[in-house]
Formats: C-alpha cells, sequence, structure tokens
C-alpha cells in the first residue's frame, strides 16, 4: 500500500454524485483512521451529509462556506458577495491545507466556483502546487477548469444518463440532500 504521494483527485462533470463520490472516500479513509477535513463552497443549506459527517466525529471535520449557489434556486445576492464569501473559504482552506494536520482534505465545490467567477483559479493552481506531498485533496465541482484537470492524478467525470427529475419526482430527503 503506497501512503506517501497525496493524491489530487477530481471529480466533475453534469451528472450527480460528485460530493457523494468525495464522502465515500472520506468515510473509506475514517475507515483507516485518517483524519479528514471537508470544506464546502456554496452550500449553506441542512443536507444528510452534514449531518452524517458530525457522527464521524472526532476523525472527520465538516466546514460550510459561502451563500449558497450562484445565479441558481432563487438566487439574488450580488456576485460581490460570493467573492468575498468564496475568498474567505478558500483562505480557511488553504490554512489548513497548509497546516499539515490533516490526511485527507475535500473542497466541495471548488471547481464550480471557479468556473463561475467566484474564486480565482490562480489560487487554486496555487494551492494544488503547494500542497503538502502527503495530502490527499478532494475537489469537487462542475465545469472543472482544464488546468484542474492537467495537474489532478485521478479525474472522474458524471454524466448524466437518466435523472428522475425528468420524470416529475423530486430531490429525495437522504438520497438528493
Amino acid at each position: 500500500m503506497s501512503e506517501g504521494k497525496g493524491l489530487i483527485i477530481l471529480y466533475t462533470g453534469e451528472g450527480k454524485g460528485k460530493t457523494t463520490a468525495a464522502l465515500g472516500l472520506v468515510l473509506r479513509a475514517v475507515g483507516y483512521k485518517r483524519k479528514c477535513l471537508i470544506v464546502q463552497f456554496g452550500k449553506m443549506w441542512f443536507t444528510g451529509e452534514a449531518e452524517g459527517v458530525k457522527m464521524l466525529s472526532p476523525f472527520v471535520k465538516f466546514v460550510q462556506g459561502g451563500k449558497g449557489f450562484v445565479k441558481i434556486l432563487g438566487d439574488k445576492l450580488p456576485l460581490k458577495e460570493h467573492k468575498k464569501a468564496a475568498n474567505k473559504t478558500f483562505d480557511l482552506l488553504y490554512k489548513e491545507v497548509m497546516s499539515g494536520k490533516w490526511d485527507v482534505i475535500v473542497a466541495d465545490e471548488i471547481a464550480g466556483a471557479v468556473s463561475s467567477k467566484i474564486l480565482s483559479l490562480t489560487k487554486v493552481l496555487r494551492l494544488l502546487k503547494a500542497k503538502p506531498q502527503r495530502l490527499d485533496l478532494v475537489l469537487t465541482g462542475h465545469h472543472a477548469p482544464e488546468k484542474l484537470v492537467q495537474l489532478a492524478d485521478l479525474v472522474t467525470e458524471m454524466q448524466e444518463v437518466k435523472h428522475p427529475y425528468k420524470t416529475g419526482i423530486l430531490a429525495k430527503k437522504g438520497v438528493d440532500f
């Protein structure tokens, strides 16, 4: 088992499952008593995962940042408010990445923060290049820029094949949120 080099893992695409895949990786890491941090960009409401990971304490810490998704789900905030929140969340993420106290860090929805122009790609690339060698860093989000894809060691693109929403079935508690 190679534990030396930490990986950069990217879950992207238009299909569902990016955050779920990252959380599955965290669950596996906790099984080996690895210390994990999850930092969410954009999500700010109650979700089952937020409550679920609390049960994995003391191995997992969960931080929600941001002001909700940009320009969807009724968002009316000015872009500058989203940028301010994303940069504050990024500063926290950067500090934690550099602290060396985590084995796995998930930056959930960070790719979407970059693609929606509320977070600088340059900052994220700098983070990836500066991360401690042993840290596994997981990035998620829609529309991952090609430079993130190039720097990542593992990239999985989620593609929607079929979705119950198209037949009128709304998001389901415990499955979708």
